[in-house]
């Protein structure tokens, strides 16, 4: 069995990394492609269920606000486990970590496959919710055991994956709901994690753990309420409505719980973040532009298979199947695969400017060009081809910035921003649709000028990645970090 030994060495640091070698080896391909197998599988998770809720309804005779917590539940545990998971990675090592957010995957997925009611179903969401950490340990792991030359490019696919795994999730979805039963994609998500785990547990060695100390429960608690406090009315808001004293009070509390952590943390030892690193501007600046670029995704997803399912009668809409609407996200997932590499041969700061900007220019193709089908994918593609670039230079970001014994953090920390982007993007993103609308045949339906303006705010926040990413300093490296410049 082959195993990480011809990558890196057993203790991983960067000082001992594998011997450099421009040429990439059969073992540092096999075990980039397993852990991107892996990112995939817990990528595809949050996109699955989109096309099938209105099955899943009917099936476990299931109202509005119980559908929308099978998405919530996954979201808010995401939103506690992502940075919980990333420190103790740093503590207890990041394979480890990865491999049980992986079995989380298994387990939820398994759970959901077998339910025959709603709250057996939300409970299996919840412990999905927690692999939603797989995603920074990856991008973590192999940023440690590649060769220096080589980590880029393995992050960029990790990275990648974000993207990838929503653009098929889609049209997946939308063939399972078309031709058998929504319970086969749950029965995916088990196979694939099932799948993956061994190759991990096989062919890559845990790093050795630089990071000292122990974990941070109360810093862990507080910023598992904030993120709570934050990222639940955001889900339910429009459902509960904006000024709905739980949607104020909640906000109000997130914002509390914040200041109180940052407070906690600048006193700790051994904090879940290091607040101080993380204020620097290479942090800081990355991060703020990942919620951007996030929101920007989002709002593709939300923008796209809806819009294309519309009746023509709109007069947006083409009256697609939900298959259809889905298959048109396929060639932004595939460009976003296909270009993430050319994030890599770029300096981190270059990649994020030029991939935001095309983000931008995707979202005002599709502002101006609605006639036919093709010209939907067409900026649809374009934003992906973006977000893939973008979404690949954070990391790098990342790893140029953030200390050695706390890189699991930082990525779980960028992951985190990038969660609350697209949590804000759902949130105005359906407030826009859901105010600016047109009456068809007695239903309601958002109008053009809802999604134009939907387009415009994203837009907007990818050229204020773009700006952002224009004052991250050039040579930013901490004295540790992790991946030389």
């Amino acid at each position: 069995m082959t195993h990480v030994d011809d990558l890196t060495t057993e203790t991983a640091s960067p000082q001992t990394r594998a011997p450099t070698g421009r040429s990439w080896t059969a073992g540092q391909i096999v075990v980039v492609l397993v852990i991107g197998t892996a990112a995939l599988m817990v990528s595809l998770t949050q996109a699955l269920l989109v096309p099938v809720l209105s099955e899943i309804a009917v099936d476990l005779r299931a109202g509005g606000e119980g559908m929308a917590w099978l998405l919530t539940s996954t979201l808010l545990v995401g939103a506690v486990a992502v940075p919980a998971f990333g420190r103790l990675g740093d503590l207890f090592g990041t394979r480890r970590m990865l491999l049980i957010t992986l079995a989380a995957l298994v387990v939820g997925s398994l759970i959901c496959a077998v339910a025959t009611n709603l709250t057996v179903m939300i409970i299996g969401r919840a412990v999905v919710g927690l692999a939603m950490a797989a995603i920074p340990l990856s991008i973590s792991l192999i940023g440690v055991i590649l060769a220096k030359e080589h980590a880029p490019a393995g992050i960029a696919l990790i990275s990648a994956m974000v993207g990838v795994g929503g653009a098929l999730g889609l049209p997946l979805a939308g063939l399972i709901a078309q031709y058998t039963d929504y319970h086969v994609l749950f029965w995916i998500c088990v196979a694939g994690g099932l799948l993956t785990m061994p190759g991990i547990l096989l062919l890559v060695r845990e790093p050795a753990r630089v990071a000292k100390g122990r974990m941070d429960l109360v810093g862990a608690a507080l910023l598992g309420g904030a993120m709570l406090a934050l990222l639940l009315p955001l889900a339910q808001g429009e459902s509960w409505g904006w000024t709905d004293p739980r949607t104020i009070g909640l906000l109000a509390a997130a914002v509390v719980l914040l200041i109180v952590f940052v407070a906690v943390e600048l006193r700790r030892a051994s904090p879940l973040v290091d607040v101080r690193t993380t204020a620097r501007p290479a942090l800081l600046l990355t991060n703020v532009a990942s919620l951007f670029v996030g929101f920007a995704l989002f709002a593709t997803l939300i923008g796209t298979a809806s819009y294309v399912q519309a009746p023509a009668a709109t007069g947006y809409g083409f009256g697609k199947s939900v298959m259809v609407g889905g298959l048109c996200m396929l060639p932004g997932g595939l460009a976003m695969l296909l270009l993430s590499p050319l994030s890599a041969k770029l300096r981190p700061r270059t990649a994020l400017i030029i991939g935001s900007l095309i983000v931008a220019a995707g979202f005002g193709t599709r502002i101006v060009l609605t006639g036919s089908l093709w010209q939907i994918v067409l900026g649809a593609t374009i934003a992906g081809a973006g977000t893939g670039i973008a979404y690949a230079a954070m990391p790098g970001l990342i790893i140029h910035a953030a200390p050695h014994s706390e890189l699991a953090a930082a990525n779980g920390l960028n992951s985190l921003f990038r969660t609350v982007g697209s949590s804000l993007a759902s949130a105005i993103g359906g407030a826009i649709l859901a105010t600016q609308t047109i009456s068809l045949a007695g239903h309601v339906l958002p109008s053009l000028a809802g999604y134009r303006t939907l387009f415009a705010i994203c837009a907007a926040a990818a050229v204020a990645a773009a700006l952002l990413a224009l004052f991250i300093p050039r040579h930013a490296a901490t004295p540790d970090a992790a991946l030389p410049q």
